[in-house]
């Protein structure tokens, strides 16, 4: 710590970059604390008490998390940085789909400039979509947070304008942080909101353990603390052993003769990251079991009205649709089921679209290289994607065991599911991640200026 400390203080710039963004962290979770003017906050601290205590409430909260904010939407900055994230999401989607998007993103800077134009307009419809639901269902009476005065048209209209004006700032501010701070503005955002949860689940573990082998219900016995804290060291080792392993695949590069000097014949590798698709495949699959809940809920109530006595299919499929909709909000068997066929699926499909083979091997051929023992052009791009393939099913499976351990220690060691959330699970994930890709670009700013990095060897 004494050493990092050192190495920021002692390059100015470097300094300046942390400072911003460190102001810029700070701004964002001060509008957390802003509530919209319409919400009565007494009811709304009762309403997120009773979710957070049903299965409801934790697939919410999953869900939130990716987004750096809470179940309680409630605040300026209630939507989070997630609708940014969904149009940026979409748009690198449709990229690979849609030709003349496609075209734009190899024009270089003017093409992403213009994407990105694309992308602050759809965040701003996709923000006034979402904050309308949610203002009002605020309304409705099944969560009944909001005073009797402001149940209007009006004021609903500017608590939409509010949330949607919040989200594009916190937009603003991840800009900012990558022009004049350090490390990916949206991914520091989202962490920022991750780690904010830590003092609360710190807080819940330390009032609820006990020093006994044997403890009450509600308590925590001395080898569940033990097991969490060993859960814990070993999704972070895990995590930075998946995210920072490569499959080196060597190339060869052609000699060739200028004068009396041969150039080229150097052996080099191409590195390919065994966890290509990073934590995409998570937040598609989280995002889309939300669905399933409130579909099938809907089919049982709609069919229980439908029912009688002689209607026995009505009543089959009400009963059906119900227990399918109680088994995807308390993330059992089912859940656990689709949830890591769905990882698989995005894992293949997401890397299937930012890793494209044939290019690649067209590039390797453009400088002159190849894999020995593969002729250049179709046959290299073959072997590559064949590669792709084995070592995305190993990083879906580690992505899938990740995902699935808070459900796994929640349920083994009668764990409250905020702490298996944070101690192991989607959240290390993304926390770990951010980090590695922090520590590398305040290397690369200390290596430009002659300094031992954080993680040299020297």
């Amino acid at each position: 710590m004494g050493k990092l400390y050192t190495i920021l203080f002692k390059v100015p710039e470097l300094q300046r970059k942390v400072l911003m963004t460190l102001m810029f962290l700070a701004v964002y979770r001060l509008g957390f604390y802003v509530p919209l003017p319409i919400v009565n906050q007494d009811q709304l601290k009762n309403w997120q008490e009773q979710q957070s205590q049903n299965a409801a409430g934790k697939l919410f909260g999953t869900v939130a998390m990716f987004g750096g904010t809470s179940i309680g939407m409630s605040t300026i900055f209630g939507l989070g940085i997630m609708p940014y994230i969904s149009a940026s999401i979409i748009f690198q989607l449709l990229g690979s789909v849609v030709p003349s998007l496609e075209a734009m993103m190899k024009e270089g800077e003017s093409g992403r400039k213009k994407i990105n134009e694309y992308t602050r307009y759809a965040t701003v419809i996709l923000c006034a979509i979402q904050s309308a639901f949610w203002v009002q269902y605020m309304m409705s009476p099944q969560m009944g947070v909001v005073l009797p005065q402001h149940q209007n048209f009006w004021d609903g209209l500017v608590c939409v304008s509010i949330m949607t004006a919040g989200t594009i700032f916190l937009m603003w501010i991840g800009e900012q942080i990558d022009e004049y701070g350090i490390g990916n503005g949206i991914s520091l955002l989202i962490m920022a909101g991750i780690l904010a949860r830590m003092p609360l689940a710190m807080k819940q573990l330390w009032e609820n353990a006990t020093p006994r082998l044997t403890a009450d219900a509600g308590k925590y016995p001395i080898t569940t603390i033990v097991l969490l804290i060993g859960l814990f060291v070993a999704v972070v080792v895990g995590v930075i052993a998946i995210t920072e392993s490569q499959r080196r695949i060597p190339t060869q590069s052609a000699k060739h003769v200028r004068g009396r000097r041969v150039f080229g014949g150097t052996r080099q590798y191409l590195p390919l990251k065994v966890n290509q698709a990073g934590v995409m495949p998570i937040i598609f699959a989280s995002s889309l079991l939300i669905f399933p809940s409130f579909i099938l809920n809907g089919m049982a109530r709609a069919t229980q009205s439908w029912r009688t006595d002689t209607w026995t299919v009505w009543s089959s499929i009400a009963t059906l649709a119900q227990e399918m909709s109680d088994a995807f909000q308390k993330q059992g068997y089912v859940y656990t089921l689709f949830y890591i066929v769905l990882i698989y699926f995005f894992c293949y499909f997401w890397t299937a679209i930012t890793f494209n083979p044939k290019d690649m091997s067209e590039n390797l051929k453009d400088y002159g290289s190849f894999i020995p023992g593969y002729r250049p052009g179709r046959r290299t791009a073959d072997y590559l994607e064949k590669v792709m393939l084995r070592i995305t099913y190993v990083g879906a499976a580690f992505l899938s065991l990740v995902a699935v351990i808070p459900s796994l220690v929640q349920n083994a060691l009668n764990v409250d599911f905020t702490i298996a959330s944070f101690l192991g699970g989607t959240g290390l994930l993304i926390v770990i991640s951010v980090c590695l890709d922090l520590v590398q670009k305040v290397d690369s700013h200390l290596i430009m200026r002659n300094y031992s990095g954080l993680v040299s060897k020297r």
